[in-house]
């Protein structure tokens, strides 16, 4: 019996997780809460963008995910 496969894209991903992120409140924020935000959207242009070093970064990450997936806790 097969199982069902549900993938999801690094992209869509940090494109959420940015959504989130910006809802909450502009005071509220520390400085570390800040450039957590920016480094987030720093990552999310780098995927997104259609450069070779994009891509480059893309194929690491999934490497490293697929590597991570293999180990058993």
């Amino acid at each position: 019996m097969g199982g069902l496969i549900f993938t999801l894209d690094v992209t869509f991903l940090l494109g959420l997780v940015i959504y989130l992120r910006l809802q909450r409140r502009v005071e509220a924020r520390s400085r570390a809460d800040q450039r957590m935000t920016v480094l987030t959207v720093m990552v999310f242009g780098i995927l997104v963008a259609p450069t070779e070093f994009g891509k480059w970064v893309l194929s690491t990450l999934g490497s490293m995910v697929s590597s991570l997936n293999g180990i058993h806790l």
